[in-house]
């Protein structure tokens, strides 16, 4: 049985809920084992990993700096500011009509690699 499977009684339920295992799906006969959870976000997100997986070193870079100064609390044209200033050939081009758009694809990516860097923490 692979440590995904794993689940101890005091870990934090694999539903999402936050709350203790023993204190929530434990006994609950229709809990989704954490595999089956993991396959379910991974089908749900493969065509965001192709995206991904295609960006350039600089384009990489550039989400990491406004990732990162995102997870530091700073708001998004501060973040995109950012990182212009380091890739320039990179730089997004916000304004009042798509500054929401391009926070919630940041938002989304922020998400998404703490969800797959706590399926890799599983996973070891």
């Amino acid at each position: 049985m692979s440590k995904l499977n794993e689940v101890g009684r005091n870990d934090a339920c694999p539903c999402g809920s936050g709350k203790k295992y023993k204190n929530c799906c434990m006994n609950n006969s229709v809990a989704t084992p954490m595999n089956e959870l993991l396959e379910f976000y991974n089908k749900g997100t493969s065509e965001f990993d192709a995206m991904l997986s295609e960006r350039t070193e600089n384009e990489i870079a550039h989400d990491n700096i406004i990732l990162n100064a995102l997870r530091a609390g700073k708001p998004i044209k501060e973040a995109l500011d950012l990182a212009a200033k380091k890739y320039p050939e990179e730089a997004l081009q916000y304004n009042s009509e798509n500054i929401d758009g391009i926070h919630s694809h940041y938002d989304y990516l922020l998400k998404h690699e703490d969800i797959k860097n706590r399926m890799r923490q599983k996973s070891n």
